[in-house]
């Protein structure tokens, strides 16, 4: 087996074979626009949102506002902006196996990667919330990364992409 097929069959491994072609991948991006350009219409050009249910999606996104600081918009949900400082250049989009682990201790089918441009100011932001953070890793060659659980337990995946934190 080759390819995403073999690292798929790998399991949690495979997430850190992943985070490694992210630079690759964003590289080919930037430098493939007449490519792209020359392609027929009718096509997908990113991701133009998420969407999941929760028994209660009012308080659930007041809990995104209020503890992870994201901006909640008068409609209800979040727009978040691609060219954010520090924002990672492309947006994984990925299958894990269903007996997988790694969104363990979520029983729900997805988890949620968000960006940070500092997880150790982030994390001291949301232990003083309250927030216990499940694990932090920061041997990845990727950037370090933490995980937390949301009030719908939803494993949330938090990303520092490799650089350090962002200049005060």
């Amino acid at each position: 087996m080759s390819g995403i097929d073999g690292l798929a069959s790998q399991g949690c491994d495979s997430v850190r074979h992943i985070r490694r072609l992210v630079p690759i991948i964003a590289l080919c991006a930037s430098v493939t626009p007449a490519a792209r350009a020359a392609e027929p219409v009718g096509r997908i050009t990113g991701v133009g949102g998420i969407f999941f249910k929760s028994k209660d999606p009012k308080a659930l996104m007041a809990w995104y506002r209020d503890v992870l600081g994201i901006k909640i918009e008068a409609w209800g949900g979040a727009a978040m902006a691609y060219n954010a400082p520090r924002h990672p250049p492309v947006v994984v989009v990925n299958a894990f196996r269903q007996t997988t682990h790694y969104m363990d201790p979520s029983t729900r089918e997805f988890m949620i990667d968000f960006a940070v441009d500092d997880l150790s100011a982030f994390l001291d932001r949301l232990k003083a919330k309250g927030v216990a953070v499940l694990k932090r890793d920061d041997s990845d060659p990727s950037g370090s990364f933490a995980w937390i659980v949301d009030p719908d337990g939803t494993k949330i995946e938090l990303w520092e992409p490799k650089g350090g934190p962002a200049p005060k």
